[in-house]
C-alpha cells in the first residue's frame, strides 16, 4: 500500500469517528403515515417526527359556545392553508372550555387541503428551529402545536419560542404557524412585586418596567389573541346534550340527564366542557344496552 493509500484509509477511518460523535441531522418522516405528528428525542438526543397513529377526530361542529373564537381561528387558519397572510395564534382562558381541542378541529377540517399538526412539549421548544428547518420546502402548510404553555423566571424554552415567533435573524419560514395554548395570559407568573418596577411620568402616567415588558413581550408576538371564559350553567347543559346526541341519547333520554349533569358539575366544581364529555361518557356507558 502507497503512503497515499495508508493516508487515505486512516483519514477515512477518523472521519468515521469523528462523524460518530457529531450530532445527526433529523430525519425526515414518512409523510404519508398520517397529518400528526409528535416532536420525540431518541435515547442518543437526536429529535425525529413521530406520526400520532391514532388522532383525535374532534369536528368543529362538535365544539359548542365558543362560537366566535371558532369563527376566528377557522378564519386564520384558512387562511393559511391557502397561502395568504395569517397569524400565530395564542389561545388562553379558563381550564375546559375547548382550546385544545379548538386546533385539533382546525386540522381535521383543512387536512385534506395540506395541514399538518406538529406536536411540541414545552422541554422541547429550543428543537424549534430544527422543526422548522426540517419541514422548510415541504409543500404542505405546518402548524406547531404547544399545549398548556407556561414558563417559569429563566426556562430556556422561553426564548426559545420568542425567537422561533420574532426575533431571529432567519425569517419565520413561510409554510409553519404556531398556535399554543395556555391558562396564562402572558404564558408567565404575574407577582405583586411586579408592580414595583412601574415609573409614572410629572402627568402621573404610568410605564410599565423592564420585568413587566418582558413577561408581555412573548405574548404580544402571537398576532391573534382568542380569550375563553367558564361556561353558564345553560351552556354547560348545551354541551352535555351535544354529547349525549352523539352517543345515540334521544330528547327525553338527555332531559333527564339534566340534574345529573349538574350534580356532576358541582361534584368536580367546574361546568367546563371536558366536564360535560367526562359525564356524557359516564352516563351513556352506564344506559342499559339497547337503551341508547
Amino acid at each position: 500500500m502507497t503512503p497515499l493509500e495508508q493516508f487515505l484509509v486512516r483519514a477515512e477511518a477518523l472521519l468515521q469517528r469523528v462523524e460518530a460523535i457529531l450530532p445527526q441531522a433529523p430525519r425526515q418522516p414518512d409523510w404519508k403515515l398520517g397529518n400528526a405528528f409528535r416532536w420525540r428525542r431518541r435515547s442518543d438526543g437526536v429529535g425525529y417526527l413521530q406520526a400520532v397513529a391514532h388522532a383525535s377526530q374532534i369536528a368543529l361542529t362538535d365544539l359548542q359556545n365558543i362560537a366566535p373564537q371558532k369563527l376566528q381561528i377557522e378564519q386564520n387558519t384558512r387562511q393559511f392553508v391557502e397561502k395568504r397572510p395569517a397569524n400565530n395564534v395564542l389561545l388562553t382562558g379558563a381550564r375546559g372550555t375547548g382550546k385544545s381541542s379548538l386546533i385539533k378541529a382546525c386540522l381535521n377540517q383543512f387536512a385534506a387541503d395540506g395541514l399538518r399538526l406538529i406536536e411540541v412539549d414545552k422541554a422541547d421548544l429550543a428543537d424549534l428551529q430544527d422543526i422548522v428547518d426540517l419541514v422548510a420546502g415541504r409543500p404542505e402548510r405546518f402548524i406547531v402545536f404547544c399545549d398548556d404553555l407556561s414558563f417559569e423566571e429563566g426556562e430556556s424554552g422561553y426564548k426559545a419560542l420568542k425567537v422561533a415567533l420574532d426575533g431571529s435573524i432567519a425569517a419565520q419560514s413561510d409554510n409553519v404557524l404556531i398556535y399554543a395554548t395556555s391558562n396564562r395570559r402572558h404564558l408567565m407568573p404575574e407577582r405583586m412585586s411586579d408592580n414595583s418596577t412601574y415609573t409614572h411620568d410629572a402627568d402621573g402616567d404610568l410605564h410599565p418596567g423592564e420585568t413587566v415588558e418582558e413577561k408581555i413581550s412573548l405574548s404580544e408576538r402571537f398576532g391573534l389573541w382568542l380569550s375563553f371564559y367558564p361556561f353558564k350553567q345553560d351552556d354547560y347543559l348545551d354541551i352535555v346534550g351535544h354529547w349525549l346526541a352523539s352517543f345515540g341519547c334521544d330528547a327525553a333520554q338527555i332531559e333527564a340527564a339534566r340534574a345529573d349533569a349538574l350534580r356532576w358539575a358541582l361534584g368536580r366544581g367546574s361546568r367546563s366542557g371536558r366536564v360535560a364529555w367526562q359525564f356524557a361518557k359516564d352516563y351513556a356507558g352506564k344506559m342499559p344496552s339497547g337503551a341508547v
